[in-house]
C-alpha cells in the first residue's frame, strides 16, 4: 500500500491517520504549528461519532458539561436544553493523537490539513466578520451557555471562562449587551483577531493529494458544527484513498470527495443564513447575510446537477446503486 503524508495535526488529520493506519497504510503526520482554540463545545452526536471512530467509549468522561443554553437572538431570551462537553483543542488533539506518527519516504498521497496548499488553490471567502476570544470570570450558573446578538455582531459565552465576540470589538458588543454582559465579572484582553466567516478553497483535491480540515474550509462558529464536519472530512478522505487503492478510478473518487465537501459546506452556509436572517437588521447583519447568499450560489454552481456515484458504507467508499 502507498504511504500517506498528512500535513497538519487537527481533528481531520488525526481521523485520517487513525483510519489509514488501521487499514495498513504507512502514515506520517507533520505538526501544524498553529495556535489552538482554548475551548471547543462538542454536542452529543459529535461526541458519539468521535468515540465510534476512535473506538474509545469513555473518551469524554470527566469533562465539564453544558446542560442548557440561554439565547437572545433577535428576540427576548429563551432557555433550551443543550447537551455538550467543553474541551480545549489541545486536550482534544492529545486524546485523539494516533500512535502512527512515523516517516514516509515517498508518499503516494498527501493530505493537506494545514497551509500552504498546492499553488493552484484559490480561497473563496463569504463574509468579512472577525472575532476575538477573551478569558473571563463568570457569575453563577456553570452549566449554561449564553448567546446573544446585538447591533454589530454577537456574543458567545462559555461558563468555563471564555467569551467569543464576533463582529465589532468586544467592548462595543458588551456595551450593547443585556444578557451576556450581566454574566461577566471580569475580562482579559484578547490575544488578537481571527477570521470567523466561512471560507473554502478550490480545487479541493488533485492527483495524489486532498485538502482536508481547516486548510480546505472553515466554518462560522455560530453553528458549533466545525469539529463534527472535520471528523466526517477525515473519514471521507481516508475512504477515498482506500477506494483508489482498491482500483476505483482516481479522478472519479477525487471528484466525489470534492462534491461531498462542497455539499457539506453548502449546508453549513444555508444554516448560517437562517441565523443571520434573524440575528439583527442593521448594516452589519445585512452585509454578512448578502455574503452568505453569494456563498450558497457559489456552491450551487459548483455542484451543478451531478449525482453522486459513490457512497460511504461505514468507513469504506463504495459505488452507489
Amino acid at each position: 500500500m502507498p504511504g500517506v503524508l498528512i500535513r497538519g495535526e487537527g481533528v481531520a488529520a488525526y481521523t485520517c491517520a487513525h483510519l489509514l493506519d488501521a487499514a495498513g497504510n504507512a502514515v506520517a503526520v507533520e505538526a501544524a504549528g498553529r495556535p489552538k482554540l482554548p475551548a471547543i463545545l462538542l454536542g452529543e452526536p459529535t461526541q458519539q461519532l468521535i468515540c465510534d471512530v476512535f473506538d474509545q467509549p469513555a473518551l469524554f468522561d470527566g469533562l465539564p458539561r453544558i446542560e442548557r443554553r440561554v439565547v437572545a437572538w433577535g428576540a427576548d431570551p429563551v432557555t433550551v436544553p443543550h447537551r455538550a462537553v467543553v474541551i480545549s483543542e489541545t486536550d482534544l488533539a492529545a486524546r485523539l493523537r494516533p500512535a502512527c506518527l512515523g516517516e514516509v519516504a515517498k508518499p503516494g498521497w498527501t493530505i493537506y490539513a494545514k497551509r500552504p496548499l498546492p499553488a493552484a488553490c484559490t480561497e473563496h471567502e463569504f463574509g468579512h466578520r472577525s472575532a476575538t476570544v477573551h478569558k473571563v470570570s463568570v457569575k453563577g450558573d456553570t452549566a449554561a451557555l449564553w448567546i446573544e446578538s446585538v447591533a454589530d455582531g454577537w456574543l458567545f459565552l462559555i461558563p468555563q471562562g471564555w467569551l467569543l465576540a464576533v463582529g465589532a470589538p468586544a467592548e462595543e458588543l458588551l456595551a450593547r449587551s443585556q444578557l451576556v454582559a450581566a454574566q461577566i465579572q471580569g475580562r482579559e484582553d484578547a490575544g488578537g483577531r481571527f477570521a470567523a466567516h466561512p471560507r473554502v478553497v478550490s480545487p479541493l483535491c488533485g492527483p495524489g493529494w486532498l485538502g482536508c480540515g481547516a486548510a480546505a474550509l472553515s466554518f462560522d462558529p455560530i453553528c458549533g458544527d466545525g469539529t463534527g464536519y472535520a471528523i466526517r472530512e477525515g473519514i471521507l478522505a481516508a475512504a477515498v484513498i482506500r477506494a483508489a487503492e482498491r482500483g476505483e478510478e482516481a479522478d472519479g473518487v477525487r471528484s466525489h470527495y470534492a462534491k461531498r465537501v462542497v455539499a457539506a459546506f453548502s449546508r453549513h452556509l444555508e444554516l448560517c443564513r437562517e441565523y443571520y436572517r434573524t440575528g439583527g437588521s442593521g448594516p452589519w447583519w445585512e452585509s454578512e447575510l448578502n455574503a452568505l447568499e453569494e456563498g450558497v450560489a457559489w456552491c450551487r454552481a459548483e455542484l451543478g446537477r451531478e449525482t453522486f456515484q459513490f457512497r460511504l458504507n461505514g468507513f469504506e467508499l463504495e459505488r452507489a446503486g
